[in-house]
């Protein structure tokens, strides 16, 4: 048994928590049999955004420069949080239009967990909302050495966590970001891949945690190197960090960290960037295997034990 199914039957005790652990069996006998498949302009993150698994990337899913929207590219993302917060199941469809904009669409799905005083701070889920438009491509002009840089949105609406189930009530949140992200192919040998990005949220924990108190500036980032795997494939080692508002609405002293992630992203032959470049593969698809540190003690004796978690990202672009 994978570590993976060990978990969902050990933190799985509630009936309504099957279903997801089901789907993530399904998921992960796929990768099994059809593991090395996508490029990163494909993959899309935890809120439908081109992205790794929590902070977006200023390239946009690919479309054709003549054509006014692209096919769609979907998502399906699975965290473990633990046994206070449940299980997260994320559902994204993105288009893209002119080479630079994106625009999606993500339903947030929650299982809730098994902690009773605490769990029922959750609820069943919420909207997300995002688009992006990219306002320098990499390397315009000629410059080998300009990034591509994008802006962006994210809105939540229907959100019922923490501040909002305590005040009985939905809220809403959103962000307002700016990423540059640049591959950097001229070291055939180890290519490399920089984000860094900032963004005004009124989001605690992506909206996992509800509201934040105020609008706060926040600054995220990721690295990813790219190594040539086989049958044509790449596999690329990625991390990244991204800050969070410190504190919660309507629960005051609570203080959340940093989220960190490590994940582990398996591409297809022919999008190893120093070969062939990010937009040539076929199919388009892209798995990620993660680790993600979100949240531990955020008051004296409430810990959420949302550290070390296992996440799963699929993505697949027509």
């Amino acid at each position: 048994m994978s570590s993976a199914s060990k978990r969902c039957s050990v933190t799985g005790g509630a009936a309504r928590r099957g279903a997801h652990c089901s789907v993530l069996a399904v998921l992960l006998a796929g990768v099994v049999i059809g593991a090395g498949t996508s490029a990163w302009p494909q993959m899309l993150n935890w809120e439908g955004q081109t992205g790794v698994f929590v902070t977006p990337l200023a390239y946009t899913v690919p479309s054709n420069s003549n054509v006014w929207i692209s096919k769609p590219a979907f998502s399906f993302h699975y965290l473990d949080a633990g046994e206070v917060l449940g299980g997260f199941n994320q559902v994204s469809s993105t288009l893209g239009m002119f080479q630079r904009v994106e625009f999606g669409y993500t339903r947030s799905i929650h299982y809730t967990g098994d902690t009773a005083g605490v769990s029922e701070l959750w609820s069943n889920g919420f909207n997300i909302f995002h688009a992006k438009a990219n306002v320098i491509p990499e390397n315009a002009a000629g410059q080998g050495w300009l990034p591509a840089i994008s802006v962006g949105f994210v809105g939540r609406t229907d959100v019922r966590n923490v501040g909002g189930a305590l005040a009985g009530h939905s809220t809403y949140n959103q962000d307002f970001y700016a990423v540059a992200t640049k591959t950097i192919s001229q070291w055939h040998a180890v290519p490399l891949v920089l984000s860094f990005g900032f963004k005004g949220t009124n989001a605690s924990l992506l909206g996992i945690a509800g509201n934040a108190p105020a609008y706060k500036g926040r600054m995220f980032g990721a690295v990813a190197i790219p190594f040539k795997g086989p049958w044509r494939s790449t596999i690329m080692l990625a991390s990244e960090a991204l800050q969070e508002p410190r504190g919660i609405q309507g629960l005051p002293g609570a203080v959340i960290p940093t989220t960190l992630t490590y994940a582990v992203r398996i591409v297809p032959g022919g999008a190893y960037p120093a070969a062939h470049g990010w937009r040539e593969q076929s199919p388009r698809l892209s798995i990620d295997f993660g680790v993600a540190q979100a949240a531990g003690t955020i008051l004296p004796g409430v810990n959420l034990h949302a550290r070390s978690q296992f996440a799963l990202g699929i993505s697949y672009g027509f």
